[in-house]
């Protein structure tokens, strides 16, 4: 078996059937993979650290968000998270439940509502926050500090570039 056949799941290797792809194709399937693959393993390593605080990975990613930001509208947290609308509202109400999080009224909007932390929702995620953070750094230390910046950039672009891309 190849380097080549570890990289490539079977979905996306070549058949005779298919068609020829070129290298720049070859190239760009291969840091897909490995790209996903990275990201997969991350948030598999991250999710498994904020169950054991009894919290879902959405409710973990809603929290850090208030927490870093303030009080967000909840049409704000959908795009923070990509999460639905419903989504968020469904996970918002579940931490409020947990008397994590409280919903305010906005004063200019009356259709929209904003999450904000309870004192409770802002000490569990400050007990979180400090040994998730030092987490990804123990992950991201495979990288030196200019390796992390360069590869900062680049995904950014790849990030932008695919969000501005319109579907067919």
């Amino acid at each position: 078996m190849s380097g080549r056949d570890i990289l490539v799941p079977r979905y996306m290797a070549p058949t005779a059937a298919a068609p020829k792809r070129s290298i720049a194709q070859e190239r760009a399937l291969k840091l897909f993979i490995v790209l996903e693959r990275a990201a997969v393993a991350v948030e598999r390593q991250l999710k498994s650290q904020a169950d054991l605080h009894g919290l879902t990975w959405t409710e973990f990613e809603i929290l850090e968000a208030i927490y870093h930001k303030g009080p967000l509208l909840l049409g704000d947290i959908q795009k923070k998270i990509l999460l639905t609308s419903g989504g968020v509202t469904y996970t918002v109400d579940r931490l409020a439940e947990k008397g994590l999080v409280i919903r305010k009224e906005c004063e200019t909007d009356r259709r929209a509502r904003y999450a904000a932390l309870t004192p409770k929702g802002t000490a569990l995620i400050a007990s979180i926050f400090a040994p998730m953070a030092e987490h990804i750094e123990q992950m991201m230390c495979v990288l030196n500090a200019r390796e992390q910046e360069v590869a900062t950039e680049l995904l950014r672009r790849v990030g932008l570039a695919a969000a501005e891309m319109t579907t067919a």
